[in-house]
């Protein structure tokens, strides 16, 4: 059966010693044979321990066709519809837009029809718990008309998990070993970097360092976070098994293991897909690539095929079949900079099976990276300074530390460090230098890249905001102000006379104080630094409480025109009656 492939095995090695690739896993099946498990190169090639089809290996979006199959089950047990609005059946998703909220459909989210863009910078190391990542979809503007085109979209996937969680009462993981991965005998397939870590082979990534062909260890990327939409990890066997289960219609060894509907729901045709390698490396042999739910079809060289792609830092998978042929291919790349093996590969199965002229188009990327590696490195050697000359910060460096907080993104952490900034978002931790006015960017790290901060300042001129591009948008994080102890608050706590008599209250209730002006709605006294606060409704005036003796004598609140000073009311030292008083509520 393995007769036509032919000089494989030169081809492969081939394209190791012309890639600079760390290892390559191949698996191929035909019907449901398996006709080749095999690794070349290393899975680390730092200890260089060889490739095997043992090795557990991160199929990140490929993740995607489980998610999508797990969700079909609940389809066909009525739990769940692919075209009926899923706010029918789970009312806690919140959309940004409303009409989305009346619209979206289980079918619109899997097959990434939304509209909404990516937004991968609000899981991407975030550390977010399914419920948390689920509850952030609402910060998420659409960009495009509903289904007016496909706008590939990780975190629908992961809501799309929770929804399994929260309809079939397990969490998504354990749904999908108990309904897929069991029945298939799929058994050294993992879900999180930690579980693969704990398999006797696994896979270790490194690629290119970007001036040189020098190979570097990257660190994990662990999308535990993101499960639903790529977390997976599995060896070669294993996807033989779930390619034979999708080559044939979810029949096993005589077995039904995943209902023929399911899987031939998510074949339904949605939206194209965007044919980006075809403009950027010129023509490839798949065209034609249209969007189902968890996997696309195309068109190779005239024959049906399925497909899709995963990619995280240092890996790279293709999980591909002709569905006519019934000949399916799962390949397994480590190095960023050869991701586009995976599909060389799988295109030189398919020329083999079906007896076709090799074209050029391997070639033509390679000569194409090259070219663009070289461009890289030639542009960061004419890069010369932009950043304004002679300027300076507007504060002290002391004054732009604390932390940062956005409801989507979370926190943004900025310390001092021996008159250093540094620079603390997600697991990244990296210097911060002072590049113009409040602008500070990160140092140009290889693995993380480099990061921009310009810090912003309130009406009375403290650093109260924190700026970064983030999905192609500006992202506010707002400073969060140090908590003062519930004991100091309680001291705050009174009324305060102006030089007139009129009383003013200042309330605890919730760890929240409050003041009310005659006449004038509640404000929220909101910490500021030590004991001065500042509210929504007067934002270029700050009130400070005066200490003095160990007592509070005063409530001082000034702007740029005018300063008052409130005296605490006599015999108002024990304010427990009024911290819990509604006398003052409107």
């Amino acid at each position: 059966m393995s007769a036509w492939l032919g000089d494989f095995d030169e081809r492969m090695h081939k394209l190791i010693h012309d890639w600079n690739v760390p290892g390559i896993g191949v698996s191929i099946v035909k019907d449901q044979e398996v006709v080749l498990a095999k690794g070349y190169g290393f899975r680390d090639c730092g200890n260089e321990l060889p490739f095997t089809p043992a090795t557990v290996f991160p199929i990140a979006s490929n993740t995607k066709l489980f998610t999508a199959v797990a969700a079909g089950l609940l389809v066909e047990r009525g739990v769940l519809s692919f075209d009926q609005p899923i706010r029918d059946v789970v009312p806690s998703l919140l959309f940004h837009d409303p009409s989305l909220n009346a619209t979206v459909t289980l079918r619109d989210m899997l097959g990434h029809r939304t509209g909404v863009p990516r937004y991968d910078m609000i899981w991407y190391k975030a550390g977010f718990s399914p419920k948390e990542s689920f509850e952030r979809i609402r910060f998420m503007k659409p960009v495009a008309p509903f289904r007016s085109r496909l706008i590939y979209n990780n975190m629908m996937y992961d809501a799309v998990g929770h929804v399994i969680e929260l309809l079939s009462g397990k969490p998504w993981d354990q749904f999908i070993r108990d309904e897929i991965l069991k029945p298939l005998g799929m058994t050294h397939t993992a879900f999180t970097i930690a579980d693969m870590l704990e398999q006797p082979e696994f896979s270790v990534p490194f690629s290119e360092r970007r001036d040189g062909k020098e190979l570097r260890r990257l660190p994990y990327h662990d999308v535990h976070e993101s499960a639903p939409a790529g977390s997976m990890a599995s060896n070669l066997d294993d996807m033989a098994r779930w390619l034979i289960a999708l080559m044939n219609n979810g029949l096993v060894g005589g077995v039904q293991v995943v209902p023929e509907r399911t899987l031939n729901a998510t074949l339904a045709p949605g939206l194209p897909f965007p044919e980006v390698a075809n403009a950027i490396f010129g023509p490839s042999p798949e065209l034609n690539s249209i969007y189902g739910m968890g996997r696309q079809t195309s068109s190779y060289r005239g024959h049906r095929l399925t497909s899709h792609g995963g990619a995280l830092p240092g890996f790279y998978s293709q999980v591909s079949y002709l569905t006519r042929e019934k000949l399916g291919v799962a390949v397994f790349v480590i190095g960023d900079h050869c991701s586009m093996v995976s599909n060389v590969v799988g295109f030189d199965v398919y020329d083999r099976l079906l007896g076709l002229e090799p074209t050029h188009w391997g070639e033509d990327v390679l000569a194409f990276r090259a070219k663009n590696k070289n461009s890289m490195q030639e542009a960061r050697k004419r890069v010369t300074p932009s950043a304004v000359p002679n300027t300076r910060p507007s504060h002290g460096l002391d004054e732009y530390v604390g932390c940062y907080e956005h409801p989507a993104y979370g926190k943004l952490d900025i310390q001092l460090e021996n008159g250093q900034l540094k620079f603390g978002f997600r697991a990244m931790a990296l210097r911060l230098d002072h590049y113009h006015y409040d602008r500070f960017d990160t140092e140009d790290d290889e693995a993380e890249g480099m990061w921009s901060v310009s810090f912003l300042t309130s009406p009375i001129g403290d650093i109260d905001r924190a700026v970064m591009w983030l999905d192609e948008d500006d992202v506010v994080f707002r400073r969060v102000p140090d908590q003062l102890e519930t004991s100091v608050l309680e001291q705050l706590a009174g009324t305060y006379l102006t030089e007139t008599g009129v009383k003013l209250p200042v309330r605890l209730r919730d760890k929240t104080l409050t003041m009310h002006f005659p006449g004038l709605p509640s404000e929220i006294l909101v910490p500021l630094k030590g004991l001065q606060f500042r509210t929504r409704l007067r934002p270029r005036m700050v009130f400070e409480f005066v200490f003095e003796d160990g007592c509070v004598t005063a409530l001082r609140h000034w702007n740029s025109n005018f300063e008052f000073v409130l005296k605490r009311a006599k015999g108002d030292e024990s304010n427990d009656a009024l911290a819990s008083s509604d006398e003052f509520d409107e």
